[in-house]
């Protein structure tokens, strides 16, 4: 639409248009992740002013602050997004606050001062190196993490609030680091405890289906806020750019989920073992596993570790007592009554190079006692 001037015409412009990269980041970050848009809407928005050469050149490029129970993955999307962005999902620095609780503890993050005992054997983690370390020509942004950082000690807080606000920060030795070029992201399990009472509905009185989900989302958000508000001073609030929320995981997230780690360990096995192979779930299977790892307290986590005790176990088993041959097709399924998969060799089916669907219909199968011989 365009509006008559003094001077001629203008053009109304759509702010509402993302670049290519910013696209294709959100769309690869929402294959890694579910059921968190705000935090990736937060993640794809800081990118987009980065790109854009518009961030303030005397702060870090963004200060997010991820709250919610465990399980929601707020570790997670930022491994996904250093994944996209430098193809591998340990490209940035990760500080895990558990292990600075006490103030001593600080020479283990910026190395002692010269002159101190152990100086030299001290290296600091967060250095410009570090930082620098998986800049690319067309890409000069690191990722530093600050894990479960309600656990951080006094000292690593007033350290904190010196980086988040100038995006500097000085080394035991005097060497000063830029971190203009950096995202920050604080994880925090704050108010994760009534959150799961809330979605499971506390003391048993009110199940999850009586709550409308938009009512709870808000109680969620609003519980998960007003416990950071308690534990953290006004100064380190008012230097963030974004408080996100991650919501506990529904079931039908959870289904995505099952289906994103389901491709990782058919990858696994294609690209670590000397037999590969493939693999099929049945309805009946991918059941079983929903069921065996929903848990609201642990979120994705149970889902996870359900997956390895029932699935990469048994299949670990089966390699290694050479029951599958390279080319093998597996269908794996559940019975009505037994405690675990039961897995079989689809002999109408042989290796084909890109993974198939891992679910198939249900089929007459071995038990994993059977498959064990």
């Amino acid at each position: 639409m365009a509006t008559a001037t003094k001077a001629g015409h203008s053009e109304e412009l759509d702010t509402r248009q993302r670049s290519s990269k910013s696209c294709h980041f959100e769309n690869a970050l929402r294959q890694k992740i579910v059921g968190q848009d705000e935090a990736i809407q937060a993640l794809v928005d800081l990118y987009q002013v980065f790109c854009a050469g518009l961030h303030s050149p005397a702060r870090p490029v963004g200060n997010l602050l991820f709250l919610g129970p465990t399980g929601t993955g707020k570790t997670r999307i930022v491994e996904a997004a250093a994944e996209t962005l430098f193809g591998d999902s340990r490209a940035l620095i990760k500080v895990d606050c558990a292990e600075f609780q006490h103030s001593h503890e600080i020479a283990k993050l910026i190395g002692s001062p010269p002159g101190y005992l152990g100086h030299r054997e001290t290296h600091p983690v967060i250095t410009q190196e570090e930082l620098d370390k998986h800049h690319t020509e067309q890409l000069k942004l690191s990722f530093l993490l600050f894990d479960e950082i309600e656990k951080a000690s006094d000292a690593l807080w007033q350290l904190l609030l010196g980086i988040l606000d100038k995006a500097t920060l000085t080394l035991g030795d005097n060497r000063r680091v830029n971190l203009s070029q950096t995202m920050i992201f604080m994880t925090s399990n704050l108010g994760g405890g009534d959150i799961t009472e809330l979605m499971t509905g506390g003391m048993g009185f009110v199940q999850p289906l009586d709550k409308p989900a938009q009512r709870l989302d808000e109680k969620v958000e609003r519980t998960a806020i007003e416990a950071a508000r308690r534990k953290f001073s006004p100064e380190f609030i008012n230097r963030l750019d974004k408080m996100v929320v991650f919501h506990p995981l529904k079931g039908e997230e959870l289904s995505e989920v099952l289906d994103i780690e389901l491709r990782h360990v058919q990858k696994r096995i294609l690209d670590s073992t000397t037999r590969p192979f493939q693999f099929r779930l049945t309805s009946e299977g991918r059941r079983f596993l929903l069921q065996e790892g929903t848990d609201q307290k642990y979120g994705a986590r149970h889902l996870k570790r359900a997956i390895e005790r029932y699935l990469v176990s048994p299949l670990a088993r089966l390699l290694a007592t050479a029951q599958v041959h390279p080319g093998d097709h597996l269908l794996i399924d559940h019975h009505r009554g037994e405690s675990g998969l039961s897995f079989r060799r689809d002999s109408e089916h042989r290796f084909s190079h890109v993974p198939g669907p891992l679910v198939a219909p249900s089929s007459r199968t071995l038990t994993v006692a059977e498959a064990l011989g």
